[in-house]
């Protein structure tokens, strides 16, 4: 398969967890053709599926365009702490996504496929608030981890080269040298290297103290 699109769904079970959900696909009592690819919960994300091949999960038949074959199928759990399963869910939505260059117009639900209410906890009643909310959040996460443009990575580059170099100790500027005669102050400083903002706030002080130790008038 190559994907196109990310479908999600609920898996209409309080009671069972992602790796529940992973042992049911293998279970010989299991004899329907449904499947997924990813399941997560609030504890963790298990692949079930390689995301290249082909789940039986969107309800719409085998059709070429059909999100059986078009989509990567994600299992939202609905058991434990449901909210930090969602956010789970976001992120690793937000990181599929990522991997792709795509964004959440890419997004699917179950629905959008055959019309079944699912992810039924995004429902709403019809109104589907759950869902776009969900979208919202994985726009959100999107945004919040984009990688920097060639522009933005050039100019941090920039500036750490700038904070290294003025975080490195070195001897006592020309000008400094000039305005208080020596750079150890006669003898005062033992080892006279420090930043360049060292010198600059070194020289503050002597200024405001004014105590007579070479400063040109």
């Amino acid at each position: 398969m190559t994907p196109t699109t990310i479908t999600i769904h609920n898996t209409g079970n309080s009671k069972s967890r992602a790796r529940d959900e992973r042992a049911w696909l293998a279970n010989p009592a299991n004899v329907r053709t449904a499947s997924f690819h990813i399941v997560v919960d609030d504890t963790e994300a298990i692949e079930c599926i390689p995301l290249n091949e082909v789940a039986w999960h969107a309800g719409d038949g085998s059709g070429v365009s059909s999100g059986n074959r078009t989509s990567i199928g994600i299992e939202i759990c609905e058991s434990g702490n449901y909210e930090r399963t969602m956010q789970n869910a976001v992120v690793l939505v937000a990181h599929l996504l990522r991997e792709r260059g795509w964004g959440v117009d890419r997004l699917r639900r179950h629905y959008d496929w055959s019309r079944k209410i699912c992810p039924r906890l995004m429902h709403d009643g019809g109104k589907w608030t759950g869902w776009e909310e969900f979208k919202r959040r994985v726009a959100a996460e999107l945004e919040a981890n984009e990688p920097m443009t060639k522009e933005e990575k050039q100019a941090f580059d920039a500036l750490v080269a700038r904070v290294a170099a003025l975080e490195t100790k070195i001897p006592a500027p020309a000008w400094f040298v000039e305005e208080f005669g020596s750079a150890d102050l006669g003898g005062l400083i033992q080892e006279p290297r420090f930043t360049l903002e060292g010198w600059r706030t070194l020289a503050v002080a002597l200024r405001a103290v004014g105590n007579g130790l070479g400063a040109k008038k």
